[in-house]
């Protein structure tokens, strides 16, 4: 198959999928969106939002209809790394070998991943970028394909762990859950106060996803888009000569070169979804809110007067 017919077949896939987890999840179309950006473009996502708007129902819907292997790991303040990764054990031929744990899965859903402390969140750190994780000394590989869809609660609640910057880098979005529409919610409680139940199908395949995975890697980008997505990340860096004022005043440092390689990434992907072979400027604006938000830090200057990451990046944009 050409990657024109494969991308024209993920099209239909891609609606498919949404009609499918719309059945579950009322409204939140951006966040469903933002999600399954992040999973064709083998990223990860981190969403953020108060209590009770249905973040892990999402990600239980979404894995339900990819057919994956799928672990939950709820994230404690006495969860430990081996309660991640595994543990060493004699076997019954006294051979020390690695009793796998849950990280061992297609989909991780890391839930409240800011209740526990930075030692075992950078438990996942490996995990992440490399898909693998390394015990005493051996290198174990991770199930493919292998996402890591995090749950987080505003840091300002009680009993939570701000996530250090290294594994921030490590989300591709950063995706902020809202409170639903009054019409929205009306439909949420009619349908969650009654008995009906919702069989899920699954649409895509794990072998699926990594063929449009591959072809999404493999979608041409014109030099005017890459160096836009260079540009607009530059002018995040406070000591760049193409910062812009808000930057110099409001911003105490940028994002790294990860976040020019996922806003291209993002933008192929944002591209492919709406039926076009390859993305233009417009395609990196899309996606730029959610990868650049967490990989800015604000300033004191710019938390007194109300600048938020979100309008910074409209700003640069």
């Amino acid at each position: 198959m050409s990657d024109k017919a494969a991308i024209d077949q993920l099209v239909v896939h891609y609606k498919e999928l949404k009609n499918e987890i719309h059945k579950v999840i009322v409204g939140q179309d951006e966040v469903v969106d933002q999600a399954l950006i992040s999973i064709f473009s083998r990223g990860h996502c981190l969403l953020v939002g108060v209590p009770g708007l249905a973040k892990t129902l999402l990600v239980n819907t979404i894995s339900d209809c990819l057919g994956l292997r799928f672990n939950r790991i709820q994230f404690t303040p006495d969860l430990m790394p081996s309660d991640i990764i595994g543990s060493e054990i004699l076997d019954e031929r006294r051979a020390i070998k690695l009793d796998k744990g849950p990280l061992f899965s297609n989909i991780i859903l890391a839930d409240e991943i800011n209740r526990t402390p930075p030692k075992t969140q950078s438990a996942l750190l490996e995990a992440m970028q490399e898909r693998s994780v390394t015990a005493a000394g051996t290198r174990y590989e991770l199930p493919a394909p292998f996402f890591v869809l995090a749950t987080q609660n505003p840091i300002e609640q009680e009993g939570t762990y701000p996530l250090p910057e290294a594994q921030l880098d490590r989300f591709m979005f950063n995706i902020w859950v809202d409170y639903p529409s009054f019409t929205e919610e009306l439909a949420i409680v009619k349908s969650t106060t009654s008995d009906q139940t919702v069989a899920l199908k699954t649409i895509i395949t794990g072998e699926e996803i990594m063929k449009y995975q591959e072809v999404i890697r493999r979608i041409p980008v014109a030099d005017n888009v890459l160096e836009y997505a260079v540009r607009l990340v530059a002018k995040t860096r406070v000591n760049d000569p193409s910062a812009p004022k808000i930057t110099k005043d409001f911003v105490t440092w940028g994002a790294g070169p990860r976040a020019s390689q996922y806003l291209i990434v993002g933008a192929k992907c944002h591209a492919a979804l709406n039926g076009k072979y390859s993305p233009d400027i417009e395609d990196v604006q899309a996606v730029a809110e959610p990868i650049l938000r967490h990989r800015l830090v604000r300033n004191y200057r710019a938390e007194a007067e109300g600048y938020s990451m979100e309008k910074i990046v409209r700003e640069l944009l």
